[in-house]
């Protein structure tokens, strides 16, 4: 889980390909995924953004995002289906609740397009730098550099407390705490593993702030950045990509 949202380096299309393109690329396709009425469509952009992705090189992170993503969605397909009660049924409930047609249609789609929206950030972000998505942010879009910095060390930060939330559990488990038991027993751990981690984070932003005023966070301004992302052939195909998947979505 740590790895998923971390930047993988490599020499691919997409990895020379202008951070804002690509960004453009993974919302043409989350857009497009609910924009769309078809599910073949939208079972297209799925297969698209997994074989994108062990293309690149990132299968695990495909997989990974696959079990997590995709346990929140089967969760959700069973909750929803017996209350669709538009279309025809195919399979009595109890307490008047029923399996139709429209909601094996509407779950399924509901499915597709959670994960069709999940994994394109989650490759978005293994092929960019997230310093140089905050560059031309600031550079090319004119969004402060505070509030592109706020959104970029949101994500830098989620890997680093899945690793602190571990040592945590592990040091916690080194003391003698049972983490297995019933649910009540469960609400009860919340304190001796959410105190630790909050106290963590609280420091862990202390210094932070310190380290970013010395270095003269607010004086940062759009023209202070010294990279340059010139646009190349490769990110003209891909807005070719990005208007033919928004076209297709508008169709179906």
């Amino acid at each position: 889980m740590p790895g998923i949202l971390e930047y993988q380096s490599g020499d691919t299309i997409l990895h020379r390909t202008h951070p804002l393109v690509k960004l453009l690329l993974a919302v043409s396709v989350c857009a497009g995924g609910f924009i769309t009425q078809s599910l073949l469509f939208n079972l297209a952009l799925l297969l698209l953004s997994i074989s994108g992705g062990f293309a690149l090189g990132m299968g695990r992170k495909i997989k990974a995002t696959l079990k997590g993503a995709g346990s929140l969605c089967l969760f959700l397909f069973l909750v929803q289906l017996p209350f669709v009660r538009s279309g025809r049924t195919l399979i009595p409930l109890p307490f008047g609740l029923k399996v139709t047609d429209m909601g094996l249609r509407f779950c399924a789609q509901l499915g597709m397009r959670l994960l069709g929206a999940t994994l394109p950030l989650v490759l978005m972000l293994g092929v960019t730098r997230l310093s140089d998505l905050t560059n031309t942010l600031v550079a090319q879009l004119g969004i402060p550099y505070r509030y592109a910095f706020v959104v970029t060390t949101a994500i830098r930060f989620i890997p680093i407390l899945f690793v602190e939330m571990h040592d945590v559990i592990e040091a916690q488990t080194a003391r003698g705490v049972e983490l297995d038991g019933s649910f009540t027993q469960k609400i009860r751990l919340i304190p001796p593993l959410c105190v630790p981690l909050l106290v963590s984070c609280v420091q862990r932003m202390e210094n932070n702030a310190l380290a970013a005023e010395l270095r003269g966070f607010y004086l940062r301004k759009r023209g202070s950045g010294y990279r340059k992302y010139p646009l190349n052939g490769a990110d003209a195909l891909v807005l070719t990509v990005c208007a033919a998947i928004l076209a297709i979505a508008i169709i179906t």
